[in-house]
């Protein structure tokens, strides 16, 4: 009988395979926006930090519109 915190249980391997899917693409948009950005903090931290996707939709949604309304200024 397989529990869920067995390693060779097929459900961890699911779990594992649906994160990887889910994660990959939030990860490459991000790291793509901040590359495009030149933000190379944020590049660094995206790459290393893994939060299955949160962190990365946060920069999509919510981090990386701050950082380009900041570099907009009125023409004078």
């Amino acid at each position: 009988m397989y529990s869920l915190i067995n390693p060779q249980s097929p459900w961890l391997t699911l779990i594992f395979i649906v994160l990887a899917i889910w994660t990959v693409p939030w990860k490459g948009w991000a790291l793509w926006k901040a590359a495009r950005a030149g933000s190379k903090i944020w590049f660094v931290v995206l790459l290393i930090v893994n939060t299955v996707g949160i962190l990365d939709i946060l920069y999509i949604y919510i981090f990386s519109k701050k950082a380009s309304e900041k570099k907009i200024e009125p023409a004078a």
